[in-house]
C-alpha cells in the first residue's frame, strides 16, 4: 500500500521521522553547511546532500551562500530527485542552522511540503535511530518546478529603503557581541558593525541544544522585538541564521517575514559606516590604516603603493579605511593607531611581520625617502611601547 505525506508544520520531530521513514514521497536532505561527500561520515539513511555553497548557491556572486536563479535551484532539486509531490524534511548536524536555510529556500521558490528536523542529527542519534555512511544520490531525477516567490528574500537595495524609510522592522540574528560591535566579525576583513534601525534577536535564544523551544517561549521571544501584523526583515552573518528567526517566526504565527539574502556581510562590505573607535578596529583595519599613514608621509599616495595596500587587505576594507584616514589630521592619525594597537595582542612574530609591511610599503614606489624612514621609526617605536 502505498502512502504519501503532505506537512502540516514547518517542523517534525526524530519520532515522527523515524515513523515515517518509509513514507513513499518522502525525501531526506542532509543541508549541514561546508558538507562535503565523505564516505566514512554518518547520515540518516537514505539522505540526500544538499549542498547549499556549491549548488544550491550564486557561486559568481562575491557574497557566501547568495540567492541562486530558479533555473539553477530547479536543476539541482531535480538532480537530487525531488518531485513535485516530495515530503522533503531537511536537517544539518547542528541541530538547527543551516537546515532553516533550506527550509527558506524551497519556500522561497513556491514549494511548501518541507520541513525542518527539529534538534537536526544530533537528536536523530541522541534517540538512537539508525544511521549510515553517507552515500550519493545516484537515482532518477526529479520534476520539481521552481515558482519563485519575490517577497521571501530582500536584496541590498531592499535593505538600504527598509532602514532609511523604516518600512520594515529589521531583526538581526548575531550574537548580542557582534550587534554590539564588543566583539569582531568571523570573516576575516569584515568589519563590525549593525544595519541602522535594526534591532537583535540572536538565533540562538530560540534553541535549546539544538532543539526549537516551545511555542510559548518562541512566541514571548518574538514579542519583545516585533508585532505579528509587522512587516519584518531578518538578517544575520551571511543570511542562514536569519531563516532560523523566520522558523521561529513563521510557529509564532508571523506572516509578513522575509530574509535579507546578504545579511551583514554584504551590508558591512558595501557601505563604510562609521569605522567607530580605533580599539574596536580588526587588525586589517589597523594594517589598512598603519600602510595608508606611511604612504602618505610625502603627502601623497603612489598608486604602487596603492597596489602594495590592496595586496594585504581586500578592496572594502581599504575604501572603509581610506574614507576614515583622510578625515583624520596628523595627530588623530597617531593617537588612532596607538589605541588600536594597545586593544590588540601583539606578539613578538605579528609585530616582526608589521614591521615587515611598514618596511615594504615604504619601498612599495622603489624609493625610501628620508620622511619614510624618520616615520618608520617613529611608528616602530610606538608599536613596541603599545
Amino acid at each position: 500500500m502505498s502512502t504519501s505525506i503532505l506537512l502540516t508544520s514547518p517542523i517534525v520531530s526524530v519520532e515522527w521521522l523515524h515513523e515515517h521513514m518509509n513514507a513513499d514521497n518522502l525525501i531526506i536532505l542532509d543541508g549541514t553547511i561546508n558538507k562535503v561527500f565523505d564516505k566514512s561520515s554518518e547520515q540518516i539513511p537514505n539522505a540526500r546532500l544538499f549542498d547549499i555553497k556549491m549548488k544550491f548557491s550564486d557561486v559568481s556572486n562575491p557574497f557566501p551562500s547568495a540567492f541562486p536563479s530558479s533555473k539553477q535551484f530547479q536543476k539541482e532539486a531535480r538532480n537530487l530527485g525531488i518531485n513535485n509531490d516530495s515530503a522533503i524534511v531537511v536537517y544539518d548536524d547542528k541541530g538547527i542552522y543551516s537546515s532553516a536555510r533550506v527550509w527558506w529556500l524551497f519556500k522561497a521558490f513556491g514549494y511548501k511540503n518541507v520541513a525542518v528536523l527539529n534538534g537536526g542529527f544530533p537528536e536523530w542519534k541522541k534517540a538512537n535511530y539508525g544511521s549510515e555512511l553517507m552515500q550519493n544520490y545516484n537515482g532518477n531525477k526529479g520534476n520539481f518546478v521552481a515558482n519563485l516567490q519575490p517577497n521571501y528574500m530582500q536584496f541590498f537595495d531592499d535593505i538600504e529603503n527598509a532602514s532609511k524609510n523604516q518600512t520594515h522592522k529589521i531583526i538581526d540574528a548575531r550574537s548580542s557581541g557582534r550587534f554590539n560591535c564588543t566583539e569582531p566579525e568571523p570573516r576575516a576583513g569584515l568589519r563590525m558593525g549593525t544595519i541602522p534601525n535594526s534591532v537583535n534577536l540572536p538565533y540562538t535564544e530560540l534553541l535549546e541544544d539544538g532543539v526549537l523551544k516551545s511555542k510559548k517561549d518562541l512566541a514571548k521571544a518574538f514579542y519583545m522585538v516585533a508585532e505579528q501584523d509587522d512587516p519584518i526583515i531578518f538578517s544575520c552573518g551571511s543570511g542562514l541564521t536569519a531563516c532560523v528567526l523566520a522558523l521561529g517566526a513563521e510557529l509564532s504565527g508571523y506572516k509578513n517575514i522575509s530574509v535579507y539574502d546578504g545579511s551583514w556581510t554584504e551590508y558591512g562590505s558595501l557601505t563604510t559606516g562609521d569605522m567607530g573607535e580605533p580599539s574596536t578596529w580588526t587588525k586589517d583595519n589597523l594594517l589598512a590604516y598603519i600602510l595608508m599613514y606611511v604612504s602618505n608621509s610625502d603627502l601623497v599616495e603612489s598608486r604602487k603603493e596603492k597596489k602594495y595596500i590592496l595586496s594585504r587587505v581586500d578592496k572594502a576594507v581599504y575604501n572603509r579605511v581610506s574614507e576614515q584616514f583622510e578625515t583624520d589630521n596628523d595627530y588623530q592619525s597617531i593617537q588612532n593607531i596607538i589605541e588600536a594597537v594597545r586593544a590588540h595582542d601583539y606578539y613578538r612574530n605579528d609585530l616582526a611581520d608589521l614591521f615587515a609591511d611598514i618596511k615594504l610599503m615604504a619601498f612599495a614606489d622603489g624609493d625610501y625617502a628620508p620622511m619614510e624612514q624618520m616615520i618608520y621609526s617613529h611608528l616602530k617605536k610606538i608599536l613596541k611601547e603599545g
